[in-house]
C-alpha cells in the first residue's frame, strides 16, 4: 500500500477559501431569455409546454414569513450559490430562500375541460409553493420532481406564483450527496433551491400521468405501465409503437474540445413521418388508476439495444385528447457465469461449474463495464448543466475515448441526462442520494482504506457508527430511494442502483437491496460500494485507490467482483482550477506524466484482471470538481487530460 499518498489524501475543510470563478463555454454563451429551452421530460413529452426558467424575484430571509420586499432577481433553474443565477450568496441553515414571479397570460384555458399542471424538476431540499399567496403544495427532498394541478387557484388577470426552500444540507441527516457547508476535499460547495426547470403544461381533463415499460427480452415482451387520470368520459387510450429513429450526429465529437454549438437528438415527431406503426393496441378506461398493456415485438422488428447500437423505439400514447410521446429499449442485465481462457471468458453451455466466474452480461453476452465516475458539478452552474449542450458533451467525449459506462455520483440527474445515455449508449450505474448524520470519517474512510479485511465484518446494523441513528431520517432516506427507484427505472440505459457509497449513512443494506429487487427485478445492485460489504446484492464492490489492482476473489459465488472505484489521477491545470490547492490520490505535475500513468493504469494493470473475471471497472473521475483535480476533463470542460499533446499522436489514449 502507498502510505504516503494515503496520508496526503487526509480530507480537510478549507471554508476560507474563495475559489476562483471559471466558467464553461455553454455557460459563457447562455440566452436568459431562453435558457434550458428543450422539454424536459423526455420520457413523457406533449406537444407544447410554458417553461417558467428565467429572471424570478428573490429573496433570503431569516423568517418564514413572505418577506416585504425583495433582495433582487435571480435567474431560475440555477441555485443562488452559483455565479449562473447572479446571485453568489449561500443559503444558511437558518435562513429562508423565497422566488416570485407572475404566471404568464392563460387565454384559453377553460377550467371544466383543461387542466394546468405545474412542474417542478427539482428544489433543494424543503419547499412550499404558493398561488395567489394560497399555499398550493409542499415538497420533501432535493433530487426527485413533483406537480400540482393549480387549476383551482388561478384568477382572471395576473396570477402570482411564490415557492419557499429550506435547506440545512450536512446539518442534520437529509439525503445531500457531495454536498457541504464546509467545503474541502471530496466534498463540494453546498447548493440550495430551484436546480431544475419550471414549467406549465396544460392536459385536459383526462390525461396520462406517468408511464414506463417492462421489458422481457427473452420473450420479446412489453407491458406499458399508465397511471391515468380520468373524469367521467370513460375515454380510450391507444398505443402505437413505431421503427425506431435513426441517430446521426452531424461531425464527431472532439476528444480535445467542447463543442460549441448545437448538437442534433432524436426528435419526436408527431405521426413520426410516413412510417407505419410495428403495432397498435387500445382499450378503455373507466375509472382513475393503473392500467398495463402488453404486447410482443415481431421478429422482423426486434432489436437490442446496446452501446454500440443504442436502438429505441418511438410510443405514442392517446388518453381522449391526450397524447404523449415516449420509448423504449430492448436489453437485459445479468450476472451469468463464463469459464476462463487465455483469450478472454467463454460462454458457460453446461450451467455454472466450480471453475466457472460469475460476471456482468448484457443480452446475455459478456460486457466489460469501463466506467467513470459522475459527480454532475459545474463550476458555473454546480448542479445545474449550463445547457443541454453540456450534458451531450460530457457523455459523447466520454465514449469518445473508450468509456460505455458512467457511475452517476451521490446525485440524481436531470432527466434529459438519462435521455441522452439512452439515445447515445451510455450505460448507467446510478448512485442513491447518500444521507446521514456528520460522518465519522476514521470509521467510514480511512480504517477500511487501510484494513479492508477488517473492515468486511462492520455489520450496518451499529446505527451510531455510519452516523443512521435517527429513526425518522432513515424512514425519510428510505422513501426518497425507493422514490428514486421508481421514477428512473423507466431509462433503459440504467443498468446498477448503489444504495449505499463507502458506509456513508448507510444501514439495513440487506432489506435495502430486497426492497430495491422488489421495485425493480430488471436491473442489478451493487449494494455496499467500496466496503462495509454485507453479503448481499449482485457485486462484491472494491474501492482500490493506494494499492496495486487485482481481483482478490479466491472463491466465487453468484456475485461478480466490481472496481467500483479506482485512479484518481490527481492533474492541476492552472487557471482550469478552482484551487491552487490540489487533491488526488496520486499526483502529477503534467499532462504527460498523467497520460503515461493513466496509459500504464488501463493497459497493463486493470484490463488484464479481464481475465480473471473483473466485470467493471470505475475511473476517479469524469472532470476535476473544486480542488479535486483528478478529472480526464477540467472542470471547466475546457481541457481534456487525455487528449494527444500533438496531433500527430497516433496512440488513441483512453482506447479500452
Amino acid at each position: 500500500m502507498n502510505f504516503k499518498d494515503a496520508v496526503k489524501s487526509i480530507i480537510k475543510p478549507h471554508e476560507e477559501d474563495q475559489l476562483t470563478p471559471l466558467t464553461t463555454v455553454w455557460g459563457e454563451n447562455i440566452s436568459p431569455g431562453c435558457l434550458l429551452p428543450e422539454y424536459p421530460r423526455p420520457q413523457m413529452r406533449r406537444d407544447s409546454f410554458i417553461s417558467l426558467n428565467g429572471y424570478w424575484d428573490y429573496a433570503i430571509t431569516s423568517s418564514g414569513s413572505f418577506p416585504s420586499e425583495f433582495d433582487g432577481t435571480i435567474l431560475v433553474p440555477f441555485s443562488p450559490e452559483c455565479t449562473l443565477s447572479g446571485v453568489n450568496r449561500q443559503l444558511l441553515p437558518s435562513q429562508f430562500l423565497w422566488y416570485r414571479r407572475s404566471l404568464p397570460p392563460l387565454d384559453g384555458l377553460d377550467a371544466s375541460d383543461m387542466r394546468l399542471i405545474l412542474h417542478f424538476g427539482a428544489v433543494d431540499y424543503e419547499a412550499e409553493v404558493y398561488i395567489n399567496d394560497i399555499r398550493v403544495t409542499s415538497h420533501l427532498g432535493g433530487y426527485l420532481p413533483f406537480e400540482t394541478d393549480i387549476t383551482p387557484y388561478l384568477k382572471d388577470g395576473e396570477n402570482q406564483l411564490a415557492v419557499k426552500v429550506r435547506d440545512v444540507t450536512h446539518l442534520k441527516s437529509q439525503a445531500r450527496g457531495k454536498q457541504s457547508l464546509t467545503r474541502g476535499g471530496i466534498f463540494y460547495t453546498a447548493q440550495s433551491g430551484i436546480w431544475q426547470s419550471v414549467w406549465l403544461e396544460q392536459v385536459p381533463s383526462s390525461h396520462i400521468k406517468n408511464v414506463w415499460f417492462e421489458t422481457d427480452y427473452d420473450a420479446r415482451r412489453v407491458t406499458a405501465h399508465i397511471t391515468a387520470v380520468t373524469g367521467n368520459d370513460s375515454p380510450v387510450l391507444s398505443l402505437s409503437v413505431y421503427p425506431a429513429w435513426a441517430e446521426t450526429l452531424s461531425q464527431p465529437v472532439s476528444a480535445s474540445e467542447p463543442s460549441h454549438g448545437n448538437r442534433p437528438e432524436a426528435l419526436y415527431q408527431s405521426g413520426h413521418g410516413d412510417s407505419q406503426p410495428v403495432l397498435c393496441t387500445t382499450l378503455s378506461i373507466h375509472d382513475s388508476g393503473r392500467t398495463a398493456l402488453s404486447f410482443t415485438i415481431p421478429d422482423e422488428h426486434f432489436h437490442s439495444w446496446s452501446p454500440e447500437t443504442p436502438f429505441l423505439y418511438p410510443v405514442t400514447i392517446t388518453l381522449g385528447q391526450d397524447k404523449v410521446q415516449s420509448y423504449f429499449a430492448m436489453r437485459i442485465f445479468t450476472i451469468e457465469h463464463r469459464s476462463p481462457s487465455r483469450t478472454g471468458l467463454m460462454i458457460e453451455k453446461a450451467g455454472p461449474k466450480a471453475s466457472s466466474i460469475p460476471v456482468f452480461c448484457l443480452n446475455h453476452k459478456p460486457c466489460f463495464l469501463m466506467g467513470a465516475l459522475d459527480q454532475g458539478y459545474w463550476p458555473d452552474g454546480l448542479y445545474t448543466a449550463p445547457s443541454d449542450e453540456a450534458l451531450i458533451y460530457d457523455i459523447t467525449v466520454m465514449k469518445s475515448l473508450g468509456y460505455n459506462m458512467l457511475r452517476k455520483h451521490i446525485k440524481v440527474e436531470n432527466t434529459r441526462w438519462y435521455y441522452h445515455c439512452d439515445r447515445l449508449g451510455m450505460i448507467v450505474c446510478q448512485d442513491i442520494v447518500n444521507g446521514g448524520s456528520s460522518y465519522h470519517m476514521p470509521v467510514v474512510s480511512y480504517l477500511p482504506t487501510l484494513c479492508p479485511s477488517l473492515a468486511a465484518h462492520i455489520k450496518d446494523s451499529h446505527y451510531a457508527l455510519l452516523s443512521r441513528k435517527d429513526r425518522k431520517a432513515r424512514a425519510q432516506w428510505e422513501k426518497e430511494c425507493m422514490e428514486t427507484v421508481s421514477y428512473l427505472k423507466f431509462f433503459p440505459s440504467i443498468a446498477v442502483w448503489v444504495p449505499f457509497n463507502e458506509g456513508w449513512g448507510q444501514f439495513d443494506a440487506v432489506r435495502i437491496t430486497d426492497r430495491i429487487k422488489a421495485e425493480d427485478p430488471d436491473r442489478l445492485i451493487d449494494s455496499a460500494s467500496g466496503w462495509f460489504d454485507q453479503g448481499c446484492g449482485d457485486f462484491i464492490s472494491v474501492h482500490n485507490y493506494f494499492r496495486p489492482l487485482t481481483v482478490p476473489v479466491k472463491k466465487w459465488t453468484n456475485r461478480a467482483f466490481f472496481l467500483s472505484e479506482y485512479g484518481g489521477f490527481a492533474c492541476h491545470i492552472k487557471d482550469h482550477s478552482s484551487v491552487e490547492r490540489v487533491f488526488g490520490y496520486k499526483r502529477y505535475e503534467t499532462i504527460r506524466e498523467f497520460q503515461r500513468a493513466y496509459r500504464s493504469l488501463i493497459k497493463k494493470s486493470l484490463l488484464p484482471l479481464k481475465r480473471q473475471g473483473l466485470s467493471g471497472a470505475v475511473f476517479t473521475q469524469l472532470s476535476d470538481v473544486e480542488e479535486e483535480v483528478n478529472g480526464i476533463l477540467t472542470y471547466d470542460r475546457k481541457i481534456n487530460k487525455l487528449a494527444p499533446l500533438q496531433k500527430s499522436t497516433s496512440d488513441h489514449i483512453g482506447s479500452a
